[in-house]
């Protein structure tokens, strides 16, 4: 069985520096980001408000986040530099959850809140508050002579939601255990009003994630809502050829605008896919496959595909190239499927094992044929190379899927499937079955 995770109180990161990979301070951690939930569950853990070292407040997501160790807080290095505003969702930890007075749920007892714990769950890169350190008693002259306590999240009243009367704020906790497919299909479906407050209340990754699963429509809807500058950090989030789809159904005025407010790396991605015709490879690509070089081992492959964020298609195999690693790269040597990793040994150079026998697909290569080439060879994702042999992307059947379903699949076959879902996962009583 794996250790258990380090569990760490929120008072001990007040102020704690921020680096990079690279060992370089970013900034402190000033604060830290929750979502309360419905009932007693233990709130989820979004991030933490950092101040550079301009002064300026930001959000750390928890997934750029690498490690929590003695003193100091790692991340990824990808920082978004505009300032923090906090949603109607979120709850500052230190700001709003320290010294709240709460009641033990055994006893009845009044108790103040001295701190709560974070713990990463197994196996994941979610972290949620699951402890709370409370010193029991009324305020007073004499709390200090209050015993002191450490319980579960679950032990305590005063924290959670209301199971009413919280609006999209109790909305969103309700669907937080959904796929962004089954949260899309949800929103698809409610008022144009409700659906822009759902939308405004979800953190960027969750959104970035619905409005790819969303028709075309209610995405140019939902993104017309959010400020310009919040739009662009969801277009960030959201995979290149999702953002450059959704952009391509914008007037080009705004387009352009919001092109200019993201990061420069993730809007060059965006604008290479915006050349390419829609139905066409190039145009369904993603700029963000696993690239390696030749002299990488089948252990830097099989942890390149242990990625959470990717996506299965995408995490089917490993693209050999010359440097360049980014796309375009350099030369194409061919490609590692994640069956052949597992068959070979940890040290064997990626190189020795390449595939290069199965043409890649040109930029041009229209839709019917990309779909003709993934049935053809039984393969889940191809790549894109140019003229030159440099690897531009990979297309994934999930991306033409997207492309071949009907406009309107969401209110026919898909709606009867999560439905008879929904329905088996229930028992008579309409209680949640257990295995």
């Amino acid at each position: 069985m794996a250790p258990a995770a380090p569990r760490i109180f929120v008072s001990h990161l007040a102020g704690v520096p921020v680096f990079d990979p690279q060992g370089d301070q970013v900034g402190r951690v000033r604060d830290l980001v929750a979502m309360l939930r419905v009932g007693r569950r233990p709130p989820r853990l979004l991030g933490m408000v950092v101040e550079v070292l301009s002064r300026r407040r930001i959000f750390l997501p928890m997934t750029r986040v690498t490690g929590v160790e003695s003193g100091q807080v790692i991340t990824t290095g990808v920082l978004n530099v505009r300032r923090f505003e906090q949603r109607p969702t979120e709850r500052l930890v230190l700001g709003e959850l320290l010294d709240r007075r709460v009641r033990l749920v055994e006893t009845g007892e009044e108790a103040t809140v001295l701190d709560v714990s974070i713990q990463q769950l197994p196996a994941r890169r979610e972290w949620e508050i699951d402890k709370v350190f409370v010193r029991k008693g009324k305020p007073g002259a004499l709390r200090r002579k209050g015993e002191t306590l450490t319980v579960e999240w679950s032990a305590v009243t005063g924290f959670s939601l209301e199971e009413h009367g919280q609006g999209a704020e109790s909305l969103l906790a309700t669907f937080e255990q959904l796929r962004p497919a089954d949260l899309a299909n949800v929103l698809h479906h409610l008022s144009p009003k409700r659906r822009a407050e759902v939308a405004a209340a979800l953190d960027d990754d969750r959104l970035a994630d619905v409005l790819e699963e969303l028709p075309d429509d209610d995405q140019v809807e939902i993104l017309g809502k959010l400020k310009e500058e919040r739009a662009a950090d969801v277009l960030e989030a959201m995979d290149p050829d999702d953002a450059a789809d959704l952009l391509s159904e914008l007037p080009e005025e705004d387009k352009e605008r919001l092109l200019a407010l993201m990061r420069p790396d993730d809007a060059a991605d965006v604008r290479r896919l915006l050349a390419y015709e829609e139905r066409t490879a190039g145009g369904l690509m993603t700029t963000e496959p696993i690239v390696l070089r030749p002299d990488a081992t089948v252990a830097d492959a099989l942890a390149r595909v242990r990625q959470q964020d990717l996506s299965p298609a995408l995490a089917a195999q490993v693209y050999v190239c010359r440097p360049p690693d980014e796309t375009p790269t350099g030369k194409y040597l061919g490609t590692v499927h994640f069956q052949r990793l597992l068959r070979d040994p940890p040290f064997t150079l990626v190189s020795s094992i390449v595939e290069s026998d199965l043409p890649p697909l040109a930029p041009d290569t229209s839709l019917p044929a990309v779909t003709s080439y993934l049935a053809a060879y039984n393969m889940v994702a191809a790549p894109v190379v140019d003229e030159s042999g440099s690897l531009l992307g990979a297309v994934t059947v999930d991306d033409v899927l997207d492309h071949l379903l009907p406009d309107d699949w969401r209110e026919t076959e898909f709606e009867e499937f999560a439905h008879e879902e929904s329905s088996d996962d229930k028992s008579p009583s309409g209680e949640p079955a257990h295995g």
